[in-house]
């Protein structure tokens, strides 16, 4: 039989990786569209953001930094703004299931797309126990049965979300919508009932801590405003891209950003000194002002918080899964449903079990988030500098979207410094990412000298 193309066909090497769609094809991409419009684009982008955070930060960042968390809240939200607004930039230029992977592979190389595809898909993974541990403590607390129940409860969140996933981003689309409606309802409600019992006395000292306190809780919170890239990754699936991501992550912008400052305002002049004790914060402060609702209250916020973020992440995850599949940086195997409208359902299997791997290790850490915590946002520090950096390149210099990237490359040069004690396992990616290149030049070059000397003797006879 023979294998020879037929004329005009296109030839694939099986040993090479997929290549990425070019620039023409995913501008083209850009004005096709898919199922996700403007209402579900917001529920997506505020459950990413306004997410777990409000389960546990303020609380931590009032416990660093005292009533001068309210600045490092603030200073993470300015952050925020450029950052958000050059993600939307490019996730509707260059629509992507490889998403920030996808960006940095057009401007800096195949290695650096590699090392950032590696820091979401296995770094930014390890948060998705801390979210199921984050909402079976304040189950465990609600319910007032014991802590060990905790990994139980915190199991079971994750089985909504993969099963709406597991049909398409159209149902888990509408999942969203619903339960981020519910999460912004939620928010009002916990700050309009405790705020009559704010108290000016507990703003002093301001800074308990110093600056450094400060700095710390500006880490923590990295966590929290974390999450704006996660749109880049499905931004195919969007109806009218170009127009819908940015409208999306404006609205988006300023219902976080309201509503993580007026949380850390009245975690702090509410609570004081007593914001930071305890597993569950937001409960502490609720049961303050509102001792027969709160629990009630408490419990609706962690349910609708930990399956509205597990929800918006997951299609992330499959995409880019299968979108480093796709270009030959996981085994080709993972490579289906990395197309616009497909569903990535083998990358979904395999961050199932990424999930399970780092919960696991999260028990036989007896249960401490602060550490994950610390490897999660440093990824997401990580990814947002090779991201921003990209975007200076890609994007029309001069342009307000270029404009933005040149202050969010700084400002996350920063965070990047802010972070450089918890930057061993972006490090470690790094290197492996380094290593894939090597063994792939490696293999090419073996395969060169064997075609060579074969392709001589043939010529010879």
């Amino acid at each position: 039989m023979s294998t020879n193309p037929a004329p005009g066909a296109a030839v694939t090497d099986p040993s090479r990786p997929v290549a990425a769609p070019s620039s023409t094809q995913l501008v083209a991409a850009a004005g096709r569209g898919g199922s996700l419009g403007l209402g579900r684009g917001v529920a997506l982008y505020v459950a990413s953001v306004l997410g777990t955070g409000i389960l546990v930060l303020p609380g931590l960042a009032a416990e660093a930094a005292g009533p001068a968390s309210i600045v490092a809240v603030a200073a993470v939200l300015v952050l925020s703004i450029p950052l958000a607004g050059t993600f939307a930039a490019l996730a509707a230029r260059y629509p992507d299931a490889g998403g920030v992977a996808s960006f940095v592979r057009r401007a800096l190389g195949g290695t650096a797309a590699r090392m950032t595809g590696y820091w979401f898909y296995f770094g930014v993974c390890v948060g998705a126990p801390v979210l199921a541990v984050l909402g079976g403590e304040y189950v465990v607390a609600v319910l007032g049965v014991e802590r060990t129940a905790v990994p139980i409860i915190g199991f079971a969140v994750f089985v909504p979300p993969f099963v709406a996933n597991w049909f398409g981003v159209r149902v888990a689309g509408w999942m969203q919508f619903v339960l981020t409606g519910l999460l912004v309802a939620v928010v009002v409600g916990v700050v309009a009932v405790t705020f009559p019992a704010a108290d000016a006395a507990n703003f002093t000292p301001f800074l308990p801590n110093g600056w450094a306190g400060v700095g710390l809780a500006i880490s923590l919170f990295v966590w929290a405003f974390a999450g704006w890239e996660v749109g880049t990754h499905i931004a195919g699936e969007f109806k009218d891209p170009r127009r819908t991501i940015p409208l999306a992550t404006g609205i988006a912008i300023v219902i976080v950003g309201v509503g993580y400052l007026a949380l850390q305002f009245v975690t702090v002049a509410v609570l004081g000194e007593r914001a930071g004790e305890g597993q569950v914060p937001l409960l502490a402060l609720v049961e303050t002002t509102a001792p027969g609702i709160g629990q009630v209250l408490v419990a609706i916020v962690a349910a609708v918080v930990t399956l509205g973020v597990m929800n918006a992440y997951l299609p992330a995850f499959g995409k880019l899964g299968a979108a480093l599949g796709r270009d030959g940086d996981l085994p080709r195997f993972f490579a289906k449903g990395a197309a616009d409208g497909e569903i990535p359902r083998r990358a979904l299997a395999l961050t199932g079990v990424l999930i399970v791997v780092y919960f696991g290790l999260m028990l036989w850490n007896d249960l401490d988030l602060t550490g994950f915590i610390l490897i999660h946002t440093s990824n997401m520090v990580a990814i947002y500098a090779a991201g921003m950096l990209a975007a200076t390149i890609l994007l029309q210099r001069w342009s307000p979207g270029w404009w933005l990237a040149v202050v969010a490359t700084i400002m996350t040069t920063g965070l990047l410094v802010l972070a450089w004690a918890n930057l061993l396992v972006p490090l470690a990616l790094a290197a492996a990412a380094v290593l894939v290149t090597i063994v792939r030049r490696a293999r090419r070059r073996r395969g060169a000298a064997i075609t060579t000397p074969t392709s001589t003797s043939w010529e010879q006879q």
